[in-house]
């Protein structure tokens, strides 16, 4: 109350009844005042901004007052229809926008309403305002099925619940298992307990109009799929899911070789093609750098996420540490083993809740630090000019991005369909899993005769460059546990982990190609490409130049034969494979008339010694 016995908003309180001479009566109530509630408001968008150097400016004809970065910044934290989250101190060098290349200086990056970010850029001119979006990490969860028949007629108000009861072939319940049950006209999904249980409601479904149920295990057993089951509402639908090791036997104590390094001929490079020398970057959810697998093999990294010291060796997602594996994990005769395990490996964690402004930072990180090559298992669908920027400054500076195409399967999705990095779709192989997972719901025709198959879930477009084993992988994830995922996601490691070892390993990358500038860049995707195997699967556009062979693309540090024709490379891939023992190695030199007679006459000879072709 205030002096003059007013309350505080100005208003007169009322006053209390008399109660003289009614001892007995009960002192009077004053009304309780309900809290006003407030209706739930959309959020506000979230936005870069940058001042615009003046050459472009003038380019424009436009006469505005020059501003800088510090004043930006002031200005929009003084603003109150703006928060301001941030200050991101990695200039940004736009030769779309700026002429001459100019750098835009550091970002703001603020909260506001798309009506006020629009009404900002009218009255600022000179600042450049874009939306920082959120990015998604690239793998395949559990999604329902779309065949949907929405002309189905079903008792109205009709309502059913499942329970499931999830155990491994042991009969162990089995605890935070995904339990996804597909109706005809809308999905619900439940997680068990640590009874294995999980209770599953649907409104306007029946137990005949349920199409399917998908369950996925956190780790170290493999997912379920069934089909048309007959579910009944009393009691536990049993669902028993098989371990890895009941096809892997002896895994994880027994190391596993992953049936995509397999196919990418990765098994038969001799063992001191380890990567070392090269620096390879992480951009993802952080390392589970506690499990033995990724013990030691992560060096340093930076947490964009949670802004932490030390935040990148957590993993909340997983989905880093799965990355992780495929790339680097150690080869210790137990659990998985990866590309390059030699490699130094840094880790940008910007996941959970990353967005295109963290990307531009750890972008910034990976030139600042001259990393050699970058896994980027991650993607929108909307384009960003100022991290295409940042992309192509990457590619100015010797840093290769390889990325994910996406997983939603329509056109590759942004940075993937960039000029200046390496899409990489993903491709199956039919007896990599085991029937009745939910990996085998991912085929889809036609399948090559050796059971290649593009994945249902894989972008496609004619930006894909190449493609790579992304179901049923097997990697690491935490808590020193495996599991086996899909996803483009778990593509781009395969291809970024060979991308380390030619980099450690090609003589290009000490000789012609050692300086860090585009030319390195684009040597290394074009050995990359060249080295694959095309893949008849339907749509070039699913699989791009094919599937990389590690043999084809490291045959110059293999067999110390240089390639300057198709004959040269066809030598290289004979010495590699054991095929010819030719010392020194035949070289073929180009003349005027074409490759020498001479060197033709050699190889004849040597395939005939070698028993190769028969002598006429």
């Amino acid at each position: 109350m205030s002096g003059n016995g007013s309350s505080k908003d100005g208003r007169q309180p009322r006053p209390r009844p008399s109660t003289r001479g009614k001892a007995e009566q009960e002192p009077v109530q004053e009304p309780v005042q309900e809290p006003v509630q407030e209706s739930v408001r959309p959020r506000l968008r979230r936005y870069m901004a940058a001042v615009l150097p003046q050459p472009y400016l003038e380019a424009k004809g436009l006469s505005v007052t020059s501003i800088n970065s510090d004043t930006l910044h002031d200005l929009l934290e003084r603003d109150s229809q703006v928060e301001v989250r941030k200050r991101v101190e990695a200039p940004v060098r736009m030769s779309a926008l700026a002429a001459g290349n100019v750098s835009l200086g550091s970002l703001t990056v603020a909260d506001m309403t798309r009506e006020y970010a629009e009404a900002l850029s009218r009255q600022l001119p000179q600042v450049y305002i874009e939306r920082d979006r959120l990015l998604t990490y690239t793998d395949v969860s559990l999604m329902p099925r779309r065949e949907t028949r929405r002309q189905l007629i079903l008792p109205a108000g009709a309502e059913s619940s499942f329970t499931f009861l999830v155990v491994d072939t042991d009969g162990t319940p089995m605890p935070n298992a995904t339990v996804l049950v597909n109706g005809y006209l809308w999905p619900a999904q439940g997680l068990t307990g640590p009874d294995g249980r999980a209770t599953v409601t649907l409104n306007g479904e029946t137990p005949e109009s349920i199409a399917s149920v998908q369950v996925k295990p956190v780790g170290g057993h493999w997912s379920r799929i069934l089909d048309r089951p007959a579910l009944k509402e009393d009691g536990d639908n049993l669902v028993v899911l098989k371990k890895l090791s009941d096809t892997l036997p002896g895994f994880p104590d027994k190391q596993a070789f992953g049936w995509g390094q397999q196919a990418m001929q990765l098994h038969r490079l001799p063992p001191n093609f380890r990567g070392a020398g090269a620096k390879i970057a992480i951009i993802d959810s952080g390392v589970d750098v506690g499990h033995p697998d990724l013990a030691g093999r992560v060096s340093t990294g930076i947490d964009l996420s949670d802004r932490k010291e030390t935040g990148w060796t957590v993993d909340t997602v997983h989905h880093g540490s799965h990355c992780a594996g495929i790339v680097t994990g150690a080869d210790t005769g137990r659990g998985v083993v990866g590309f390059a395990v030699e490699a130094e490996v840094h880790v940008c964690k910007i996941f959970p809740g990353g967005r295109l402004s963290d990307l531009i930072e750890a972008l910034d990180y990976c030139i600042d630090k001259e990393i050699d090559v970058i896994n980027l298992s991650l993607g929108t669908k909307e384009f960003s000019p100022l991290v295409a920027a940042k992309f192509e400054e990457a590619r100015s500076a010797g840093v290769a991005c390889i990325v994910a195409a996406g997983n939603d399967s329509g056109p590759v999705n942004f940075p993937g369909n960039m000029p200046t990095v390496l899409a990489v779709a993903a491709i199956g192989k039919t007896d990599a899993f085991p029937a009745g997972s939910t990996h085998a719901d991912q085929i889809r025709p036609p399948q090559a005769l050796d059971g290649y198959f593009s994945p249902a879930f894989t972008c496609f477009g004619p930006e894909v460059d190449v493609c790579a084993p992304g179901v049923a992988i097997l990697s690491a994830i935490p808590s020193n546990e495996y599991a086996a995922w899909d996803g483009t996601s778990m593509a781009a490691p395969h291809v970024s982990g060979l991308a380390a070892l030619i980099v450690a390993h090609h003589g290009d990358f000490q000789g012609e190609y050692a300086d860090r500038d585009a030319r390195r860049v684009d040597r290394l995707f074009d050995i990359i490409k060249s080295s694959c195997t095309p893949l008849q699967l339907g749509d070039p556009n699913r699989t791009g130049a094919g599937l990389p062979d590690a043999i084809r693309a490291l045959a110059p540090a293999l067999t110390g034969v240089a390639a300057h024709s198709p004959l040269d490379q066809l030598t290289q891939e004979m010495l590699a494979a054991g095929l010819l023992t030719t010392t020194p190695p035949i070289s073929f030199q180009q003349t005027p008339g074409g490759t020498s007679m001479a060197a033709l006459t050699r190889l004849y000879e040597e395939m005939v010694a070698a028993g190769l072709i028969r002598q006429y």
